[in-house]
């Protein structure tokens, strides 16, 4: 049960992290639901890495606009699929108004997928490698303002330095920051933040 449930407060009631624009109902449900919770599962860790990678030089919300197109074009976030895709199939997602139609980012998402595949064979599962650079538990930082956002960690330039090494494209310290920040490899939702607190006590709930 969320916080607001519990307390009969209506979502727009809750406080929340500062970069939420409280009319935008997409950002909201998406800052509600699934901002910061900790990942496990390699297809959610694959659409998270697409998605970021779409993102670059753009807004999230951009992004999320046209995450369902994503979702559609690229099979799901199958990774094996979309290891598959040729350049024929580029050439088709390039027409499609529903997505970020930059030939570049579009063919890393296509080259990610593979060098995603290669991960799981080297390491038994895309999670495993995430986790690892927090030592398989999530960095929790005390945020307030939005001036308290840091936009790099050693965290990041870590894991950007290794997946660069690993082939993988649109994977700069930023970015990869962003996408711990979204996966939950990194709590940081501000203290005022009810969402703080819930995912605070979901990673406690698990431990036990």
């Amino acid at each position: 049960m969320s916080a607001s449930a519990a307390s009969g407060a209506s979502p727009g009631d809750m406080v929340r992290c500062p970069w939420v624009p409280p009319g935008d109902a997409l950002y909201v449900d998406y800052h509600d639901r699934e901002w910061g919770v900790p990942v496990h599962d390699d297809r959610l860790w694959f659409e998270f890495l697409t998605l970021e990678g779409a993102q670059a030089g753009l807004s999230w919300r951009t992004v999320l606009r046209k995450r369902e197109a994503y979702r559609e074009a690229f099979e799901g976030f199958d990774p094996g699929r979309v290891a598959r895709f040729d350049a024929r199939r580029i050439e088709c997602l390039m027409g499609n108004p529903g997505l970020v139609r930059n030939r570049a980012k579009l063919e890393s998402a296509v080259s990610n997928a593979r060098a995603f595949l290669r991960v799981q064979d080297d390491l038994g599962s895309f999670d495993c490698y995430m986790w690892r650079f927090v030592g398989g538990r999530p960095v929790v930082n005390e945020v307030g303002t939005l001036a308290d956002y840091r936009a790099t960690s050693p965290e990041s330039d870590a894991m950007s330095a290794d997946m660069r090494r690993r082939g993988f494209r649109f994977v700069g310290s930023t970015i990869c920051y962003a996408h711990m920040q979204a996966t939950g490899l990194v709590n940081d939702h501000s203290v005022s933040c009810f969402r703080r607190r819930e995912i605070l006590d979901l990673l406690e709930a698990g431990r036990n």
